[in-house]
């Protein structure tokens, strides 16, 4: 990480916190941050904070949304499932972000992000909670019911990582200007 990156430590990680704070807002079903805050968080924290910044705040605000919400525990035996495939977004935007300011490559990535959360956490309620039949038509079928909640999670991670990566650029340039300028 270069040093200018690095003077913009404090920006990512009020921005990724402040984004998982909005979990708590109201809003339609699967159409939340997390996913982009996981990706944003890989892609703009340093070393470990990359990691756990973004899943402390998963990790905190889940308890209060169960309680906002109420009627469903704020931990299952699916929240491990959930974790892991949020860290994997982490790991994408560490991996293909990182240096990458283009908004075709973080769409690219946002997609496949929202994808391979899909992909995981539907599996794992087609294998563990024998709503399917553990059959190739139980687990097409899983994913069929899971298309319209899919459909949210893709454009809820669009839309605000097009927020926290452009506000972030933005506000990184201003700042940057500002520095220069008063250099």
């Amino acid at each position: 990480m270069d040093r200018k990156s690095q003077s913009f430590q404090p920006l990512a990680i009020v921005m990724t916190v402040l984004a998982a704070l909005l979990r708590l807002a109201p809003h339609p079903p699967n159409f939340s941050p997390i996913g982009s805050v996981a990706l944003f968080g890989g892609a703009r924290l340093k070393g470990w904070q990359a990691y756990v910044v973004p899943l402390l705040a998963l990790a905190i605000t889940d308890p209060i949304r169960s309680r906002m919400e109420g009627g469903y525990p704020a931990y299952s035996s699916g929240t491990i499932i959930v974790y892991a495939s949020f860290l994997i977004s982490v790991f994408l935007g560490r991996t293909f972000l990182r240096n990458s300011n283009s908004p075709l490559r973080i769409a690219t990535v946002v997609f496949a992000g929202s994808l391979q959360f899909f992909l995981i956490t539907n599996f794992f309620v087609w294998f563990g909670a024998h709503m399917y039949p553990q059959t190739l038509s139980g687990l097409a079928a899983c994913y069929l019911a899971a298309l319209p909640f899919y459909g949210r999670t893709l454009l809820g991670d669009l839309f605000f990582s097009a927020v926290l990566f452009g506000a972030y650029a933005l506000v990184s340039r201003r700042l940057e200007s500002t520095q220069t300028v008063s250099a």
